[in-house]
């Protein structure tokens, strides 16, 4: 199991913005790629960095719908891409226009929506928050080099599932919320054995919970089921005193990808602008869930890099 999960003292914590984390970081020359980066905490993540002087390229499912989000947002571009179609994965990947990424961000994610099956009989979830990202990141790794972080945007809805190795698809009946918590699960997984193979080449990789945020990640919950939870008021507002604004949502995958603190370290899941602590350390009141084991275990990592591959034929580092 991973032994280092414990705060580093960022000096951030649960209300620091993106745009704080960066003060006096300059990204200028430097290229960022951004899933989701028009919507939600994604476009303040790309705020953040073309803030600080990088070229960030977002890519779109609705490249129209993200040009229009991006247009105050100098350094923003946008190209099309469909995480849930892996033909489409591979044409961003093939003609991405630039010969360096120093940084990519896997922020697109659909969170608890009814069961669709996408491609080869995939759970939708599963197919775009993980096996998307995880070809997307395979097929462009000969441009990320020394220096290179990869950031996967989890949850701490991964403690609601590990993987279900025994019914990844739920053909013995769909839950929403499992789905979900697996598909997390597998983002955190996904950080853990990248950075185990990509730490010799100077690659590192680093997963994380953003916070609980209004954004329209929520669109498949009714307005009903978030009063019953403690989120909002019937009037929509929010009720929930650890919820953060999609600035403060933005700021611990800013710092993942760009904290200096971060040197030498990898694999890790962090929350607040700072490594998470196991849930037994974690703090509620300060938002905090910690990261469950089944998130952190090498073993579960290196078997769903196995089996990621085998589902999506994507792997860099395969052996002829």
């Amino acid at each position: 199991m991973t032994t280092e999960q414990s705060k580093i003292g960022s000096g951030f914590g649960m209300r620091s913005t993106a745009a704080e984390v960066l003060a006096g970081i300059d990204l200028t020359g430097r290229t960022a790629l951004v899933t989701g980066g028009y919507s939600g905490i994604g476009v303040e993540t790309t705020r953040a960095l073309a803030g600080a002087g990088a070229r960030v390229v977002v890519p779109a499912r609705r490249p129209g719908q993200a040009k229009e989000a991006l247009t105050d947002i100098p350094g923003a571009e946008v190209a099309e891409l469909d995480l849930a179609d892996l033909e489409s994965v591979r044409s961003f990947a093939d003609s991405f226009p630039y010969e360096r990424i120093d940084l990519v961000i896997n922020s697109a994610g659909i969170m608890a929506n009814p069961h669709t099956v996408v491609g080869p009989g995939w759970e939708s979830q599963f197919a775009v928050n993980h096996l998307g990202h995880f070809a997307l990141v395979n097929w462009l790794w000969p441009k990320l080099g020394e220096g290179a972080r990869v950031v996967s945007v989890s949850s701490a809805g991964h403690h609601a599932s590990g993987i279900r190795w025994d019914d990844p698809w739920f053909e013995r009946g769909y839950d929403r919320w499992q789905a979900y918590g697996q598909a997390k699960t597998a983002n955190a997984l996904f950080a853990v054995h990248l950075d185990r193979l990509g730490r010799e080449h100077g690659v590192r990789a680093f997963s994380l919970h953003p916070g609980a945020i209004l954004t329209p990640l929520q669109r498949h919950m009714r307005t009903e089921e978030m009063v019953e939870r403690g989120w909002i008021d019937e009037q929509g507002n929010a009720v929930n005193p650890t919820f953060k604004s999609p600035e403060q949502g933005a700021a611990t995958q800013v710092w993942a990808a760009t904290s200096a603190r971060l040197a030498g370290l990898g694999g890790l899941y962090c929350e607040n602008s700072d490594v998470a602590e196991l849930p037994e350390k974690a703090d509620p009141a300060q938002g905090e869930g910690g990261v469950a084991a089944h998130a952190t275990d090498p073993e579960q990592a290196e078997r769903l890099w196995t089996w990621s591959a085998e589902l999506t034929g994507a792997d860099a580092f395969a052996r002829d």
